[in-house]
């Protein structure tokens, strides 16, 4: 009856190490999936936090410690386990989940069971956490390129789609089961994709102020013609500033005139692509040559009264294929999406 019972007990230890040698393997397995995760995801949350597509600063997770600072394999029968899981040197590693204070005093009453239990259910975590990041960002991406779309259009900016010319859409939903970690990422990317090809096109379009904090004096449309007294079109909108005052180019472009021009007296004028130009005009002096490339925000001249011109300000307009159009329009859509540039 005793060796009966103690075959018993032997066979019970046997099958109990064997369950805790497959749990170890899947703990594993799991964890380099989670590596590989990581790897494949850190480049997408890097980007993103380029884009600003978060406020949040993206963390890097540390490089996990061997399994032997959680369980001791020698224990579990597995003495291979810890070597032959040291982590690569050149990859993005997911940080052992081990709870806090084990192996402090008084925590290792725990059996393996459970140290192994906790550590199964902090894995679960740190992939809850991978796919929360994912979705928030993906939102984040498509809500700030639409606020920035939506402003555009108001300004008459078109913003084209890359997803064909018929109107259709919805979420991405997995056709059976839950959707593949890659094709979330996917999303992410794509959604990324949009929103950088959108904030490029609001730094090309004039969209900034050309005398941030300057009052307007004079605005666009028939105003009476502060020298001859009558009636007559303003192209553009005068921006009350002191004589020397930089004035910034208010879109990225190529400059296409630099010089005296009539009425206008020391002009610079900027070609931003798909029809749309600015000038700059009454300019003290020009800073700025023909062809050569401007950034937003850079210097283009001084702020004069040369020209037809009756003290020192700055002449600026927009124009959309040769057509002046209103300069307000463009400098309000830039103030509701800076915060998103």
């Amino acid at each position: 009856a005793l060796r009966a019972q103690l075959d018993r007990v032997a066979s019970r230890q046997l099958l109990e190490q064997q369950f805790m040698q497959r749990k170890m393997v899947e703990l594993v397995e799991r964890q380099e999936q989670l590596t590989r995760q990581q790897s494949r995801l850190s480049p997408v949350l890097e980007r993103a936090d380029e884009l600003r597509a978060d406020g949040r600063i993206i963390p890097i997770p540390s490089p996990r410690p061997e399994i032997r600072a959680g369980v001791s394999s020698e224990k579990l029968g597995l003495p291979a386990v810890a070597s032959a899981y040291s982590p690569p040197a050149e990859k993005a590693q997911v940080p052992w989940p081990l709870r806090p204070g084990y192996g402090e005093a008084g925590a290792g009453d725990e059996t393996e069971a459970q140290v192994l239990s906790a550590i199964d259910r902090s894995l679960d975590d740190l992939e809850a956490d991978q796919f929360a990041r994912i979705s928030s960002l993906t939102e984040t991406a498509y809500q700030t390129t639409e606020a920035i779309s939506a402003a555009l259009n108001a300004a008459g900016i078109p913003v084209s789609s890359d997803y064909g010319a018929e109107p259709a859409g919805g979420p991405l939903l997995a056709a059976v089961g839950g959707l593949p970690f890659d094709e979330r990422v996917r999303e992410l990317d794509e959604a990324l994709d949009r929103l950088e090809k959108v904030k490029r096109t609001a730094h090309r379009i004039p969209i900034d102020n050309p005398l941030p904090g300057a009052a307007v004096t004079s605005s666009f449309g028939i105003r009476s013609d502060p020298i001859i007294g009558r009636p007559a079109h303003h192209s553009g909108v005068d921006f009350r500033a002191e004589y020397g005052a930089p004035v910034r180019a208010t879109g990225s472009g190529t400059v296409v005139k630099a010089g005296w021009n009539g009425g206008y007296g020391r002009m610079v004028e900027i070609d931003h692509g798909d029809g749309i130009t600015t000038r700059y005009a009454h300019l003290s002096k020009i800073m700025v040559e023909v062809g050569a490339r401007v950034e937003k925000g850079g210097i283009v001249g001084r702020v004069g009264s040369s020209g037809r011109s009756t003290g020192p300000h700055l002449h600026y307009e927009v124009r959309r294929k040769g057509r002046a159009v209103n300069p307000l329009t463009f400098i309000s859509a830039g103030r509701r999406i800076q915060r998103y540039l």
